[in-house]
């Protein structure tokens, strides 16, 4: 219990200046327990590793059982690596919620009164868009996107022969890709929030925004193609809309609230 205190419990502020090398320290102890939690998650997740491989088969085998077998190795360890490989990205998404909780513990110090009623809701939400992400691609877009490229590809008289690394590969990295861009509404509330960005701002350099979230897309999307472009950046864009409005309904509580305040 006391390891678990001591892990947990969020540093205090304070107004004396601490020596640089205190702060290297405590950043060094910050990273330590972000990767013990992520080796930690990932050891958990191998022992569950044909459990896994179902689970990353299923859009598959539900758009065609036979093609699921098709699947072919080339490598002799290949059971082993792309076991590690699928224990990593599911070793990150349970992790996830506890790095962004030791990252709070390293930079609520530095934070205001109003930033720190803020962060810790936001490191709750921001999991459960990030989960929403995940869950939205394997059920919604994976399934379509595949079946479109498996009927491409027998439209060119060619049979779909897909290694499992490649398709493993493909398919975490989409779920991570929209798990991340889910993530946006997250960034934009809270900075709305806490005053750095407006509603006027946001409405005003939409055009802007939607270039640099498409450019973002294209970058995060696990493939060069068109249909994988489209299935990640029209969703970021419409997640960057509602951003926008966000962001005046905050604004209208906070004006609303300064109404009710009593003049000084």
């Amino acid at each position: 219990m006391a390891l678990l205190d001591h892990l947990f419990k969020l540093r205090e502020a304070t107004d004396e200046a601490k020596p640089f090398l205190q702060h290297l320290e405590e950043l060094r102890a910050m990273l330590i327990k972000m990767a013990a939690v992520l080796v930690a998650c990932m050891f958990a997740s191998f022992f569950f590793r044909r459990e896994l491989v179902r689970i990353v088969q299923h859009p598959l085998s539900a758009i065609d059982p036979a093609a699921v077998s098709q699947l072919r190795t080339f490598g002799v360890a290949d059971s082993i690596t792309i076991s590690f490989s699928l224990a990593f990205y599911s070793g990150l998404v349970f992790s996830f919620p506890l790095i962004l909780y030791f990252l709070a513990q390293f930079i609520i110090p530095a934070l205001t009164r109003k930033e720190k009623k803020v962060i810790l809701p936001a490191i709750a939400v921001g999991f459960a868009l990030f989960l929403g992400g995940v869950a939205f691609c394997y059920y919604a877009i994976l399934p379509q996107t595949l079946h479109f490229f498996l009927d491409d590809t027998k439209s060119m008289n060619w049979t779909p022969t897909w290694t499992v690394k490649d398709y493993f590969s493909f398919v975490t990295q989409m779920m991570i890709a929209f798990g991340a861009a889910f993530e946006l509404p997250v960034a934009v509330v809270v900075l709305a929030y806490l005053e750095f960005v407006s509603f006027h701002l946001l409405n005003n350099t939409r055009p802007y925004a939607y270039v640099l979230v498409l450019a973002l897309a294209a970058i995060i999307a696990p493939t060069p193609d068109l249909v994988s472009f489209l299935s990640l950046g029209v969703p970021m864009c419409l997640l960057y809309e509602g951003c926008i409005w966000i962001a005046w309904l905050i604004e209208k509580r906070r004006k609303q609230t300064q109404e009710l305040l009593p003049p000084e």
